[in-house]
């Protein structure tokens, strides 16, 4: 009955937040650069924060304070980058600002994680750059219909099925957080042009922090890093997109249509339901064959990974030298 009950708050909450949206012109515009045509609302991905609060709101009344106080860092730090993204959706805000609010916002994840220690800062200083490079990457790959929403949910079920063996983070942290994203996709997974809202920087950013803090807890929990492979379809589009962009001497600040998702829905045409079905798909079929076909060592969790990294990195290489010359095909179109 819980689990009802504070899906249907979000879902009323969401419905709030649209005609906020509406009332103050808080919209996604189409241009060159974006897949989709239509003028639509911008920042609904907010729902992801605020049930986050539900479930803080719940532990406390649950009688499980104490609980929360180790999470303080983590919700304040949540709060404090989702606000920041909020507000660069509406006025954007110099890139230098937002990075430095990421930081300070990951550096709170990790005084929840309980890894902030002199003898370890090498490895809080690397945690530091792959946790704010992998929340970008993550906010980059947020572009079409349902893609966010969608590859949330390739990320928490297994992490849900992770912590059935392991418990290193409360069930019921994963359940709202899905909870959220479920009430999400009732008005962004949908066909082009049908979407109510996009998630926009407040959703992308806050459930990327969300994943990761999970994440997090089950690697310090675990100390073995190959549970990044939770994250690996996002990784290697992501990771070789930038380093294409690099290649051809682009700014990366900018925005683009080159990820492997964007030739898809873009130039191939593929509806974006069906891209987005497409990358939880392949990211649940890494994950699964991660937990349920990988012996649990070690040195088999790290030759899993790095085949996985083989085999998608080729797929990526091999699908961009088919169809990337769309794409160029369609930039010389927009000079005309």
């Amino acid at each position: 009955m819980i689990w009802m009950i504070i899906a249907a708050l979000l879902f009323i909450v969401e419905l709030f937040y649209f005609r906020i949206a509406d009332k103050f012109n808080i919209i996604d515009k189409p241009n060159q650069r974006s897949s989709h045509s239509t003028i639509v609302l911008r920042g609904g991905g907010v729902i992801f924060s605020l049930a986050m609060v539900a479930w803080a709101v719940m532990m406390v009344i649950q009688g499980n304070g104490q609980v929360i106080i180790g999470y303080l860092p983590f919700l304040v730090g949540l709060l404090l980058v989702a606000g920041v993204s909020f507000w660069d959706d509406v006025r954007s805000l110099p890139d230098s600002v937002r990075l430095m609010v990421q930081f300070v916002a990951m550096v709170l994840m990790f005084w929840s994680m309980g890894i902030l220690h002199w003898d370890m800062w090498w490895i809080v200083l690397i945690a530091l750059i792959v946790c704010v490079g992998a929340t970008n990457v993550i906010n980059f790959m947020d572009g079409v219909n349902g893609i966010t929403a969608g590859y949330a949910l390739a990320v928490l079920v297994p992490l849900m099925l992770v912590n059935n063996r392991i418990c290193f983070i409360e069930s019921s942290y994963l359940i709202v957080a899905i909870l959220g994203v479920l009430v999400f996709c009732v008005f962004n997974f949908r066909p082009k042009g049908k979407a109510k809202c996009f998630a926009g920087d407040v959703g992308s950013i806050a459930i990327a922090f969300i994943m990761l803090f999970a994440i997090g807890r089950l690697v310090v929990m675990t100390q073995d890093v190959t549970y990044l492979i939770f994250l690996l379809v996002y990784g290697v589009d992501g990771c070789l997109t930038i380093c294409h962009r690099i290649m051809l001497h682009e700014n990366l600040g900018e925005a683009h249509r080159k990820h492997a998702y964007q030739l898809m829905a873009n130039e191939l045409k593929i509806g974006h339901v069906k891209v987005s079905l497409f990358y939880m798909a392949l990211q649940l079929m890494v994950s699964f064959g991660f937990i349920y076909l990988c012996p649990n060592i070690v040195l088999a969790h790290w030759i899993y990974l790095l085949g996985a990294i083989v085999v998608l990195g080729v797929a990526y290489v091999w699908f961009k030298k088919k169809y990337y010359h769309l794409h160029e095909e369609y930039l010389k179109s927009c000079k005309l």
